[in-house]
């Protein structure tokens, strides 16, 4: 990340050339980009970690597990009713005429 970060003039540029004018070699400069650059990465995870345990049960805030549509198991009301076994079809021998 560090390197993508010195390509081009980003944040992380202007940090690493701030080191640098502050009197650090290119290695240290470097070793304190990509410091800085794991603490941001590090705080986002936290923040994300924060975030996913207040989410409710189906990973959105005030979810319950109660669904307004149904509950959690399905009921069987009386319009249900159950199909018919499926039709077991013995095959018929037929008897040779003479």
């Amino acid at each position: 990340m560090g390197v993508v970060q010195l390509r081009n003039l980003t944040a992380g540029r202007t940090y690493f050339d701030g080191k640098k004018a502050a009197g650090k070699t290119s290695m240290e400069a470097m070793r304190a980009l990509k410091r800085r650059l794991s603490n941001v990465v590090y705080a986002r995870m936290l923040g994300d970690q924060k975030r996913r345990e207040a989410a409710g049960p189906g990973g959105q805030p005030g979810t319950t597990l109660q669904s307004s549509a149904t509950g959690l198991t399905p009921d069987t009301g009386p319009s249900d009713k159950p199909q018919p076994e499926p039709a077991t079809s013995q095959p018929t021998l037929i008897a040779a005429t003479p």
